[in-house]
């Protein structure tokens, strides 16, 4: 198959391949010679599109066209305009979804906390309160990889970031808020907090914050008040690995699960095969009780109205109504246009408007109701689809969906990325030359959907695979320690 049209109602195609100029295509029945060279992912018109007309995928407008457009041309950037501007009002028309799958009681090997909650590794890690001691945090984390080979554990990480003093407000707030979530997550068996003693992030009021905690796995030490910070440092990692070291996987239920939905480096077939995966996986995963969190608002502008009738109730659609506009609100109050979104890969691979990216995007969380909408650090609360509140940069949402407590973070891509969070972040590429031709950082191809399976044969695929994943094989990042943090900061640093 050379093309694909996705909806009844489009009037345009998606190439599946790369498409000479001059080849002759027949869609429903209908004759049309390519007036252009169509690269894989992009659009071309399956009828003449008069200037001002909505082009049309997924059944829904995608932008206007910015000038006459003929049969068989090509449609990018430009020849096609975003038909979104300013605040809208939104108005509730609720959806009536039923997912209808059966729960196959499948479990995974994971690690149960005294929390309650469950791990799919177990780590140590050392996080700073402040930037000021990213040195130091490096060095006691290689120190403790080489003394005790990692033997026992999954990981010994460290992870430095730039922040924890010079901050006010949010920004100030936002930093505790997620440290805190990465010192009480899961996949963490134990934790070294590191603080300098001067900052504004402060060791004793950090602690407050963390609420009711297993002393003998979360430790911290301020280096200005220790004569020797390595000395000491490395006799409490000794501590809390005797206690972590003995940790062991034991089965529980898929229902344990919550996963993160990302994607970024998208093209043309991210809305056709990878997204779409994550949709009836996120579908599938709920079914069987479980969790997925969606985030990156401004990839959802253009397709929240999808997301707003599928809220469980009223309330949950007034707070995806503030989710949408708090954010229009930050890129104007920073004079920034709201709805230029796609990046120059973005539009390379084949995606032209931000409402194209974004119902391609929020395709990634399924069919299934929204049942809670989360502010940036807030953890979850409600089992089933969480909307949360972040940027679409990769490693900042990535790093607050790990924050919200995903024990692992799905990432769908079209062009490739070998980043990872401070959760395995799975890569799932949209098309099969990308998995090809960067195996190192493509874990798992959904290309083939678009080649020679159904979405329900590489979904069992996937199911498998996340279980595997979940229970204890690395994942790409894993493998190479490509793992990070990035925090979210808006405003002045002092």
């Amino acid at each position: 198959m050379k093309y694909l049209k996705i909806n009844p109602a489009d009037n345009v195609a998606v190439a599946l391949e790369a498409l000479s100029s001059g080849e002759k295509l027949v869609v429903d029945g209908v004759e049309i010679t390519l007036n252009a060279e169509i690269p894989m992912g992009h659009k071309f018109a399956l009828a003449n599109i008069a200037e001002k007309q909505n082009v049309v995928k997924y059944g829904y407008p995608i932008g206007h066209a910015r000038m006459d457009i003929s049969l068989g041309d090509w449609v990018n950037e430009s020849t096609i305009k975003t038909n979104l501007e300013g605040l809208l009002d939104y108005e509730y028309k609720p959806q009536d979804v039923s997912l209808d799958i059966p729960n196959r009681n499948l479990t995974f090997k994971g690690y149960k906390r005294a929390s309650g909650e469950t791990g799919v590794r177990n780590e140590i890690w050392i996080i700073p309160t402040v930037g000021c001691v990213n040195g130091t945090i490096n060095a006691l984390a290689e120190k403790l990889r080489a003394e005790t080979g990692l033997k026992g554990v999954d990981a010994i990480v460290a992870y430095p970031h730039n922040y924890g003093c010079s901050q006010l407000g949010d920004d100030h707030e936002n930093t505790r808020k997620v440290l805190r979530d990465m010192v009480l997550h899961p996949n963490a068996g134990g934790v070294l907090v590191v603080g300098l003693g001067c900052e504004n992030n402060q060791v004793k009021a950090f602690r407050e914050i963390l609420g009711d905690f297993d002393e003998s796995r979360i430790k911290f030490m301020e280096t200005q008040k220790v004569e020797d910070e390595y000395e000491t440092g490395m006799e409490l990692l000794r501590g809390i690995y005797e206690v972590v070291s003995k940790d062991v996987r034991e089965d529980v239920p898929l229902s344990e699960l919550k996963i993160g939905l990302k994607c970024g480096g998208s093209d043309g077939l991210s809305g056709i095969t990878a997204n779409p995966l994550l949709g009836v996986f996120s579908d599938f995963l709920i079914a069987q009780g479980g969790s997925t969190v969606l985030t990156e608002v401004p990839e959802m502008f253009g397709a929240e109205t999808i997301l707003m009738n599928r809220c469980v109730n009223r309330n949950m659609f007034d707070k995806t109504v503030f989710l949408i506009n708090d954010f229009k609100d930050y890129f104007m109050k920073n004079n920034q246009p709201v709805y230029e979104n796609p990046s120059p890969g973005n539009k390379a691979g084949g995606i032209s408007t931000l409402e194209e990216k974004s119902l391609g995007c929020t395709q990634k969380c399924g069919k299934a109701l929204v049942q809670d909408v989360l502010l940036y650090g807030e953890r979850i609360k409600s089992k089933g689809l969480n909307l949360l509140s972040a940027p679409g940069n990769d490693l900042v949402a990535a790093t607050a969906l790990a924050a919200s407590g995903c024990q692992i973070v799905l990432f769908t891509t079209g062009r490739g990325t070998p980043f990872g969070s401070f959760v395995p972040t799975m890569k799932i590429s949209t098309n099969t030359p990308l998995y090809n031709r960067k195996g190192s950082w493509i874990d798992f191809n959904a290309g083939t959907i678009v080649e020679t399976e159904s979405i329900e044969q590489v979904k069992e695929r996937f199911i498998q695979y996340i279980i595997s994943v979940a229970s204890g094989e690395l994942v790409n990042n894993e493998k190479k320690n490509y793992r990070e943090i990035a925090i979210f900061k808006t405003g002045v640093t002092l």
